[in-house]
């Protein structure tokens, strides 16, 4: 029988090795290189015709240019941006492992060819197309459309959250959203998968319709004597030269500032840049960081004068009016709150998996580091209880004063400079209504029934109508990223709940074979756009693709397509203006330079492909103004200051509705340590399935985008992390076939043994293309084969990373 929960001794053992992870775990590189993208031989590429810029433009968090050399008409060989140099902002913006790969991808054998159209009578899913034209195919859109709007109105046409094309100023909305705009509107949605909990939960603290960046990496080599990368992972989630892999690394050799990262896996972040590692429990960040904060409460180290000058809610002598007697986070960490626990180190120890020891040495190190910036990703809000976890990271930087000064931050993510070019226009919704990024499967299932206090609906009391026209555009969220794979199928092919669907895509993912007409996008480098930077710190900069080559087969632009629809419905002039795609782009970057007249014009853009620029400021301190003068900064909280305690938090506590509060589901006004479903303490008791399960991201792909790329699997083949613990009491080894399970569903996957990773926690890169056999067992490695689609408190996010799951050898 395998044990619920490994023993005592064996964690300490174990934790005593990682605490001096730095000097004894094997490192690794951020980098893996490629093979050469010339002939199958790995020869020298045919001489080219001409070179092109293009990007990769996928939501890897940076954007990076390509030189494409053709020949003939075909791209024969890709290359790295070569301009810049090797100064901080003006760079060269090196392309990784994925956008290297960008030619496989384009000529892959999974490019949707032709329009497609389900044969009527096969399941969803079910693999069974007949070929038709693009006039059969458009027509059929039309008609579904204006059946739509006729029988159910705006709200039922939804148009699902995606990141394929992110972040292309045409191809970020193809045109769609103008179109459904002009149509009469569409049920929209808020936040996204990335950081849902924290987008919306800032609002409550620093005031913020967004989540509060923190300073950047420059400003933390130049200023910071501690630089803690909380969750942060950008060896490998900010992959590329213009991106914060360089940033981050550039700190790590230019600045004198330690780095400590905090995360349950031994990431390549860790083993690159940091000099300590601290591994909490999935979800346990704000247990360890109230163990953190009694330590300076003991030992007076927290910054007094800050917390009283700039925040309520901290103390009983700081509290709004009409709070609660020991309601404040100091009484919450002394035990005179509710609970009556005091908040010691050893009770974190005992939640967390850290010792008590490493707690107190941590909680000096940021205390006593004349300038701290913490830095938090969004791997810790990801969870059931994700909204509180991020205020408790904000909380850290608050209680040692480290806000709005150089070489400190705010507790969010690192600061960057956002790009100012032009976007296209989308127009404005006429419908107001939306809900969670998360909850398009519950408004499919129903819709009528979600209302703004149980399932976070905005803009109204409840939904009209679920949704029956689902666009899935650049998106592979019903078939890899979504949560709760086998449910999500079950819910989408149930047709008289959504009666149909569209998917529009280059590559034939699993979210298309669950559509009922497929439509052949193209791929950046068969059509024109303008792609800006994203977070890349204090440098941006701005990308011109051009068309390459002919758009390959019958696929065509987004764009060309939806302004076609517009054209059958009698709004082309309306939606287009007259202009095609690259009239659009031209037009769209003349507006730039109108309003930036540093910015090269369109045609010394074509010619030099990417052009860089970067903060006027030099670097980013997170609310500067506010630390200098907070009476005539005001934050846009109730009370113009930082808020510990939330009224606003404490007020929706008495009026929203929730399954089972005993479980997480539930508000907090202060950001104190929920127990939640499926989290670490339930882990230690459930004995059928003990272990919890995250889903890390990976080098081989940016979330599903490349998961088919033959090149790119072979390079970082999927494999479940566990630790050498767990794995000997399962008799696992490394490489062996093991079966993962829970409830939901079963994936089988080779183990990664190793030490990298905490006891009692298994890691299964997530965006991973399902494979399932005959029995419904996914071979594929989808971590969301197994995550539950129940949603966090306050967003109503994706707490992905809360699954508790059970490992076997396979047999």
């Amino acid at each position: 029988m395998v044990e619920a929960n490994t023993s005592r001794r064996s964690f300490l053992k174990w934790s005593a090795v990682a605490t001096a992870a730095g000097t004894v775990l094997p490192a690794c590189t951020a980098h893996t290189p490629t093979r050469s993208e010339g002939s199958k031989e790995g020869l020298p590429a045919p001489t080219a015709d001409r070179t092109v810029w293009s990007a990769c433009l996928v939501n890897c968090g940076s954007r990076c240019p390509l030189r494409m050399q053709v020949k003939d008409g075909t791209i024969v060989q890709v290359l790295p941006d070569n301009t810049g140099d090797d100064g901080l902002f003006t760079r060269q913006i090196r392309a990784c492992v994925r956008g290297r790969s960008m030619r496989q991808r384009i000529y892959s054998p999974d490019r949707i060819k032709t329009p497609l159209i389900r044969v009527e009578g096969t399941k969803r899913g079910a693999g069974k197309w007949r070929k038709a034209s693009w006039d059969e195919a458009l027509d059929l859109v039309v008609e579904k459309l204006r059946y739509t709007y006729d029988k159910y109105g705006p709200e039922a046409v939804y148009r699902n959250y995606g990141s394929g094309v992110w972040n292309a100023h045409v191809a970020n909305s193809g045109g769609w959203n103008r179109l459904f705009n002009l149509l009469g509107g569409r049920l929209t949605y808020y936040g996204n998968y990335s950081y849902a909990q924290i987008a919306t939960i800032t609002r409550y603290f620093y005031g913020s319709e967004d989540e509060q960046v923190s300073n950047s990496f420059e400003d933390a080599a130049l200023h910071s004597d501690l630089l803690v990368l909380w969750g942060n992972n950008p060896q490998e989630t900010r992959m590329s030269g213009g991106g914060l892999v360089y940033t981050s690394l550039w700190a790590k050799i230019k600045g004198k500032c330690k780095i400590i990262v905090v995360d349950p896996r031994y990431s390549d972040s860790a083993a690159v840049l940091a000099d300590e590692w601290v591994a909490p429990r999935p979800g346990t960040d704000s247990a360890l960081i109230a163990g953190m904060i009694h330590v300076m409460l003991q030992e007076n180290l927290q910054d007094q004068a800050f917390l009283d000058k700039y925040c309520i809610g901290f103390d009983e002598d700081h509290m709004p009016e009409g709070a609660p007697k020991h309601a404040s986070y100091r009484s919450y960490i002394e035990g005179k709150g509710p609970d009556g626990v005091e908040k010691t180190p050893e009770w974190a120890a005992r939640i967390t998996g850290v010792p008590a020891d490493q707690i107190r040495a941590f909680a000096r190190q940021v205390a006593n580091a004349k300038a701290c910036n913490i830095s938090q990703g969004w791997g810790p809000q990801r969870h059931a209880n994700g909204e509180h976890q991020a205020l408790a990271i904000y909380l850290l930087a608050c209680v040692t004063g480290n806000v709005g000064i150089p070489g400190g931050g705010t507790g969010g993510r690192e600061g960057y400079y956002w790009p100012i070019t032009e976007w296209f226009d989308d127009g404005e919704n006429p419908v107001k209504t939306s809900i969670s990024c998360f909850g398009w499967t519950d408004a499919i299932d129903h819709g009528p029934e979600m209302t703004a206090t149980k399932d976070g609906v905005r803009g109204a009391d409840r939904l009209k109508t679920g949704i029956k026209f689902l666009l899935n555009y650049g998106s592979n969220m019903p078939g890899s990223q979504h949560a709760d794979i086998n449910r999500t199928r079950k819910i989408l092919q149930d047709e008289s709940k959504c009666e149909f669907i569209l998917a529009v895509d280059n590559q034939m993912t699993r979210t298309t074979e669950l559509a009922d007409v497929v439509l052949p996008d193209t791929t950046q480098s068969e059509r024109w756009d303008l792609i800006p930077s994203e977070y890349t710190g204090d440098m941006a900069y701005l990308i011109l693709t051009q068309k390459v080559i002919e758009p390959l087969y019958e696929s065509r632009p987004a764009f060309e397509i939806v302004r076609e629809i517009a054209k059958r419905m009698g709004l082309e002039q309306e939606f287009s203006e007259g202009r095609d795609l690259e009239a659009t782009v031209r037009r769209m970057h003349a507006k730039t330079v109108a309003e930036h007249p540093q910015f090269p014009d369109f045609d010394q853009m074509l010619k030099q492909g990417v052009y860089r620029y970067s903060n006027p400021e030099g670097t980013t301190v997170a609310l500067k103004e506010f630390r200098e003068d907070p009476e005539a900064n005001p934050l846009d909280t109730p009370s113009g200051k930082i808020e510990i305690y939330s009224q606003q938090l404490a007020d929706m506590a008495k009026t929203w509705e929730f399954p089972n509060p005993l479980r997480g589901d539930q508000i907090l006004p202060i950001p104190a340590y929920q127990a939640t479903w499926e989290g670490a303490e339930e882990a230690k008791t459930n004995r059928e399935y003990p272990l919890q399960c995250i889903g890390h991201h990976y080098k081989q792909r940016t979330h599903s985008t490349y998961g088919n790329l033959s090149w790119l699997n072979e390079a970082h083949p999927q494999s479940v992390w566990i630790n050498t613990l767990d794995a000997q009491d399962r008799g696992i080894k490394d490489g062996s076939e093991v079966l993962i399970y829970n409830p939901r569903g079963k994936v089988q996957i080779p183990a990664k043994v190793t030490a990298r990773i905490a006891p009692g926690v298994i890691s299964l890169p997530q965006g991973a293309w399902t494979k399932f056999d005959e029995h419904g067992v996914d071979h594929g490695g989808a971590v969301n084969v197994l995550t539950s689609q129940h949603p966090t408190p306050i967003s109503k996010g994706n707490g992905q990373h809360t699954t508790l799951v059970q490992v076997k050898k396979a047999r």
